[in-house]
């Protein structure tokens, strides 16, 4: 695989990054994991450190970027043109969960490194680099103050949605399928209720998009 070596230093980022995820689990996320990823890739190891050059946090945003590249491929525009935006948000968090799964492991080591205090802000950039494009997938526009509530409280019940399917045991992750579904039923229950009482519930459809656009939804 000659091409391989002419890729420049993103490319192998994106190339090694899920394979990454695979040594991570056991590896943690340390030069030994990027090693490794390289030797079953078939990348010059020299080159894949290079790669990784800025550390566990950049192993952890390359591979949260592949996630995000690859939810996209499972819920193409044809897919979710199908769906109202009610259903378009859960489906893709879905989505996510069936990447992440066979990496859970994974995750969890980075989920402690990115909540150290040091790895606060770029933390919160990663979170809303996802939301973000769970957004755009869907069909989101949206350029006032709606683009950053929406994805401040999407951020938030994405968050808690992982740290639930960080411990479920459930066939098929049942019970984080039906957390992130009671999350989204509470918000639209208490969008509602707000719609009633500002009277603006009259004729007005209730949607997600809306919703999201209203409330900041707090982290667990």
């Amino acid at each position: 695989m000659s091409d391989i070596q002419d890729l420049t230093l993103d490319e192998v980022r994106a190339m090694l990054a899920p394979a990454l995820a695979r040594h991570a689990a056991f590896d943690g996320w340390r030069p030994q994991a990027v090693t490794m990823a390289a030797q079953e890739m078939g990348v010059d190891a020299d080159i894949a450190a290079l790669a990784f050059a800025d550390g566990p946090i950049g192993m952890i945003d390359a591979w949260f970027a592949s996630i995000d590249a690859r939810m996209l491929d499972a819920m193409p525009p044809q897919t979710l043109a199908t769906l109202s935006i009610r259903r378009k948000i859960p489906a893709l968090i879905e989505a996510r969960l069936d990447l992440v799964a066979p990496d859970r492991e994974a995750l969890r080591r980075a989920i402690a490194i990115l909540a150290l205090p040091a790895n606060a802000a770029r933390a919160a950039k990663l979170a809303w680099r996802a939301s973000d494009v769970i957004w755009r997938a869907a069909g989101d526009t949206a350029a006032d103050f709606n683009h950053y509530t929406k994805r401040t409280t999407l951020t938030a019940v994405y968050a808690s949605t992982m740290l639930v399917f960080l411990d479920d045991e459930s066939d098929g992750h049942a019970d984080t399928r039906a957390f992130l579904a009671r999350r989204i039923e509470g918000v639209m229950r208490f969008e509602k209720a707000k719609a009633q009482f500002t009277g603006m519930g009259g004729g007005e459809r209730l949607s997600l998009s809306r919703f999201i656009g209203r409330l900041r939804y707090p982290a667990i």
